[in-house]
């Protein structure tokens, strides 16, 4: 079948793209607002764009109402979040997370997890994660119209924190991290079932 996007609304363009492109990593965000209430929130729509220098980006909708979610509200006051990696024992913590609560709960409370003091930048991270990306904002991109805006958020690495049980010299051993991806519709996977393939090596005249 072929599907022309501009035709769908946006559940079902949500679902088509979401159910195609997988499996995804997940970014636990969190982040600190002006009222002092910390937050914490899963996306997944979420990737490395580069590494010199190191950049990720996320992506966040609007509420249902068209107002921002508050991790975008909190990222534009403190300029700064934490990206912490969603492994096996925090799942069921990360769902906890994902509903719509108000801006003055603190979803480290709801979820039963532990915000703990980042070096170089005012949001907290969840100590129970095994690596926590510390970024500072650098640009928020806008796509779509109201009251369905999306918006892009992209952020410098200021540091990295990972358990030194899951390094090997600077690599991170994927079977030790036992990281979560997210699937279409209400699906995870785990990471447990790897294989490795050396790329190709071409023969230069």
């Amino acid at each position: 079948m072929k599907f022309d996007l501009d035709k769908f609304g946006i559940k079902e363009c949500h679902d088509l793209l979401v159910g195609a492109v997988l499996p995804r990593p997940i970014a636990f965000v969190s982040t600190i607002g002006a009222n002092g209430v910390n937050n914490l929130a899963p996306f997944s729509y979420f990737t490395v764009l580069s590494s010199k220098p190191p950049i990720l980006g996320f992506g966040i909708g609007s509420k249902r109402d068209g107002g921002k979610k508050d991790t975008l509200e909190n990222l534009e006051f403190s300029g700064d979040f934490v990206i912490n990696v969603v492994t096996e024992n925090l799942v069921e913590a990360m769902n906890q997370t994902s509903g719509d609560y108000p801006p003055e709960v603190d979803e480290f409370q709801v979820a039963g997890l532990t915000p703990g003091k980042s070096d170089l930048v005012q949001s907290p991270r969840v100590t129970e994660s095994p690596i926590n990306i510390e970024c500072r904002l650098k640009q928020i991109l806008q796509f779509g119209d109201a009251p369905r805006i999306n918006r892009f958020v992209i952020g410098e690495v200021v540091r990295i924190h990972i358990k030194k049980e899951l390094l090997e010299g600077n690599i991170t051993r994927a079977e030790r991290l036992k990281a979560i991806g997210r699937m279409g519709g209400d699906f995870y996977c785990r990471t447990q079932d790897l294989f490795e393939m050396k790329r190709p090596e071409i023969q230069k005249n």
